[in-house]
């Protein structure tokens, strides 16, 4: 293997060597697909004790990233994405530590039934097979994607961006190392380890049924490119267009503290909030306070003639606003027509991805959790909470905004399907 890395890195007959690797990676998802569940525990364990243990490494090889990208003229939000810290390494690690904890899907019987000519049917969980994984900037899911597909018993070809490269070397090191002190092949967890784009056109392809699906974590452009091109069933979202509703039967307090949060823990991540919907019946007492606050959090604010006229640092939002995923300390806010009105909006204006609202009204909750399409809506907590190990996945792949096999975070279970075993007792057909 490590003669097969150095011929991709340089730059050797990229197409075949990238085949050569799917092939690898196929032979490693055979084994992974039989391995017991201890086996595949021992080397989470293995892998938290590496993380762990080479933290300063890890750190090193990210400021080195880091520095990178700032002479590149990045944004704040794209470079808080990359950016890795002890806290953020602890919480990789702490990770790992949950996704071997949970259950192990391969294998389980979902459903069981008998004909009444006496065969047995059950839904078993198996494996996909072999995963893509396409990325950009945060390093941390070469750990995530990592050690959900271990856990669920699939192979993972890791194609991480330019700009993490040195990043994802160091954790992906320590990946191997778990793999290796749990006797299962190394290839179980494969680094595409070159800048060369080239890489992702051909991963996309499928490399002649060596892929079975493709996830994408990135922005829109590298989303809508996968979608577009990938020649293999893709779990993904296009974007987070995420909206907050405060109904006006909403306690001021919790609308302040879950809006804050939701906008502006962290503005780069595809969970936070980007538009502010404020229930016309209480916005006499509740759109001020939230207006004021998100401006003096050094949050943006573009509204409608509405909030406009709360204070003038608001700025007019256009059309474009209600569409955006700004990822940034930017919100566009109106008023709406109670929750008819917000729903209306998410409809119109929404991504699927997920959508809050603020209400002690149990009857505006429920119609607002039943009606908005959204992969994952929330009462009264704040969106930030889209994160598959806020959901004790442990971690996630990716969240997936479609409706066919997963759908919102997507964890461990979610990278299995199933296949039907059938017991007869010499049963034939008439």
């Amino acid at each position: 293997m490590t003669a097969f890395l150095k011929a991709i890195d340089g730059n050797a007959d990229l197409p075949a060597l990238m085949t050569e690797l799917a092939s690898q990676a196929r032979a490693a998802a055979r084994v992974l697909a039989l391995a017991p569940p201890a086996q595949k525990d021992r080397a989470l364990e293995a892998i938290e004790r590496a993380i762990r243990a080479n933290a300063a490494k890890i750190l090193a090889a990210n400021a080195e990233d880091v520095v990178e990208v700032k002479a590149g003229g990045a944004t704040s939000a794209f470079i808080d994405r990359l950016t890795l810290t002890p806290a953020r390494i602890d919480s990789m690690a702490d990770g790992v530590a949950t996704v071997r904890a949970i259950p192990d899907p391969v294998g389980t019987v979902t459903e069981s039934w008998q004909r009444p000519n006496g065969m047995t049917i059950e839904r078993v969980r198996v494996p996909l097979g072999v995963i893509g994984v396409i990325f950009e900037s945060r390093p941390n899911v070469a750990a995530d994607a990592g050690v959900l597909c271990l856990k669920s018993g699939n192979a993972v070809i890791l194609r991480g961006g330019s700009d993490s490269f040195r990043s994802c070397r160091a954790i992906h090191e320590c990946l191997t190392q778990g793999l290796r002190e749990a006797g299962l092949p190394e290839a179980a967890i494969t680094l595409v380890p070159t800048r060369d784009r080239a890489a992702v056109g051909l991963m996309l392809s499928g490399l002649n049924g060596g892929i079975d699906v493709i996830v994408p974590r990135g922005g829109k452009s590298l989303v809508a490119r996968v979608e577009a091109e990938a020649r293999v069933p893709v779990f993904a979202h296009l974007e987070g267009v995420n909206h907050v509703y405060v109904d006006a039967s909403a306690k001021l307090d919790m609308a302040k503290s879950i809006v804050l949060n939701a906008k502006m823990r962290r503005t780069g991540v595809c969970g936070a909030a980007e538009t502010l919907l404020v229930d016309r019946a209480g916005a006499a007492t509740t759109l001020k306070p939230l207006v004021e606050m998100l401006l003096e959090s050094g949050c943006e604010v573009r509204g409608d003639d509405a909030v406009q006229n709360i204070d003038v640092r608001v700025k007019p939002a256009t059309d474009e606003d209600w569409d955006t995923e700004y990822l940034d300390a930017v919100i566009a806010a109106r008023v709406v027509d109670g929750v008819d009105g917000a729903i209306a909006h998410v409809q119109n204006h929404g991504s699927r991805h997920t959508d809050a609202i603020v209400a002690e009204d149990a009857k505006a909750a429920e119609k607002f959790l039943n009606e908005v399409d959204s992969a994952i809506v929330l009462h009264n907590a704040s969106t930030q909470f889209a994160d598959g190990g806020e959901f004790g996945f442990g971690a996630e792949i990716g969240i997936a905004t479609g409706k066919f096999h997963a759908r919102g975070p997507v964890g461990a279970e979610q990278l299995t399907t199933f296949k039907y075993r059938v017991h007869g007792t010499g049963q034939t057909r008439p």
